[in-house]
């Protein structure tokens, strides 16, 4: 296997547009460009991509002995970059073996993925969107029944819930719980790298990533937590991977969590922006309208990493009454001490915690917060956010916020 260097997990090709040559068919139609193929592994999924200047039309099918996803995309004809997608599968895949390509017909080109495992696959296009073409994308999970054969893989469950749509319904409400870090169970925290897969997030002058960077500090951030006694830490996402805001929120309501803490590095249109921020859930807009901004930006995951069903079933079902509000109250006492100890470490951007409307700090009973490390479209803060020593700082931060938080709180409810 021809081994293509590349940053990550993230295998791509890349035709430059003086290389293409535009077909002609034999009814005249220009062949459909692409502009790149990335395949993401992972885990819980595996995913190819196609991206084209044009929308692609397709056909799916599966075969079997052995067991293939075939898909046959019209209007489409062999060139390099096509005949090059066997070297971007990774030995260490999952779920794809190989991938080749073939001229099927005049005007289409046939696309074998043969497989490991038994899969159930998700193809869909996707329009245009923040840098992004038209997208064709597959998505490959395991076979159907994933509630039943993966009881221990929760993330596994959502997902499959989330593409029959039904995660709302299997999401109840978080039951009540004996003690928050007390005897009886401790505090689970789940932390969320924000973005991930075909989502890079905010990208720095110097090419460093969001997704990667901020992954890294959720590592730390557990490693610490795990170690104190009575806390225990989870993550949304603790690969390369795109998973949609909605089932981030469901996989902490899920697992109970006490706590959700969203990690990003985020970017501005000024290079001049810098300093680390926390953010909040507001229902009534946004406190700034750099909140509002920033809130906009992070809600368009969902567009750019690519979902295959529309609306928000999951949140569209949240009702946002006392609960909520008590919940917002929590998140806001709990962003506070951790922007204090973040002031520590970096320069604060605002000194006080902003509101706004994030999709992914919308669980009804779980206090969330959203935590801007450093603006990674500072230079100055981009070089530290790639440094381990800053990333461990912020690490230390965010767990000495947190542990002031619990302890006011229990302080508060001793008084009570």
């Amino acid at each position: 296997m021809t081994d293509l260097p590349s940053p990550g997990r993230r295998r791509w090709l890349k035709c430059a547009g003086a290389v293409w040559l535009l077909s002609v068919s034999k009814i005249g139609l220009a062949a459909t460009p692409l502009v790149a193929i990335r395949i993401w592994p992972s885990s819980t999924y595996s995913r190819l991509t196609l991206e084209s200047t044009s929308p692609l039309k397709y056909r799916q099918f599966a075969l079997s002995k052995p067991e293939r996803v075939v898909v046959d995309i019209e209007n489409m004809h062999l060139n390099a970059l096509l005949k090059g997608v066997g070297n971007l599968v990774r030995s260490d895949d999952p779920y794809i073996k190989s991938a080749r390509v073939g001229q099927f017909s005049a005007n289409t080109v046939r696309l074998v993925l043969e497989l490991k495992q038994n899969v159930t696959p998700k193809v869909f296009t996707l329009a245009p969107v923040a840098g992004f073409k038209n997208r064709l994308v597959v998505d490959l999970y395991p076979a159907s029944n994933m509630s039943h054969h993966h009881e221990d893989d929760p993330l596994l469950a959502l997902l499959d819930e989330y593409n029959k749509g039904d995660l709302a319904q299997h999401t109840p409400a978080k039951t009540p719980l004996p003690g928050r870090a007390g005897k009886d169970r401790p505090m689970i925290i789940m932390l969320d790298p924000g973005h991930g897969g075909e989502d890079s997030g905010a990208v720095g002058k110097h090419k460093t990533r969001e997704k990667d960077v901020v992954l890294k500090i959720a590592r730390r951030l557990k490693s610490l937590i795990d170690k104190q006694p009575n806390m225990r830490a989870l993550m949304t996402r603790n690969e390369d991977v795109f998973i949609p805001l909605q089932v981030r929120v469901a996989k902490a309501r899920r697992q109970r969590a006490d706590l959700f803490i969203s990690i990003h590095a985020d970017a501005f249109t000024n290079r001049a922006a810098r300093g680390s921020s926390v953010f909040a859930l507001s229902t009534k807009g946004a406190t700034s309208a750099a909140a509002r901004f920033l809130a906009r930006t992070q809600n368009e995951s969902d567009l750019i990493g690519g979902v295959s069903m529309s609306g928000d079933r999951y949140l569209d079902h949240t009702l946002l009454d006392m609960v909520q509000r008590l919940t917002i109250n929590d998140g806001l006492k709990l962003g506070k001490d951790v922007l204090r100890h973040m002031g520590k470490i970096n320069h604060l951007h605002k000194k006080t915690i902003d509101q706004a409307g994030f999709a992914v700090l919308k669980a009804p009973d779980i206090p969330s917060i959203l935590v801007e490390t450093a603006f990674i479209s500072h230079p100055e803060e981009e070089r530290k956010l790639r440094t381990a020593h800053f990333q461990q700082q912020v690490a230390e931060a965010i767990l000495a916020g947190i542990k002031t938080w619990i302890a006011s709180s229990a302080a508060h409810h001793r008084v009570k």
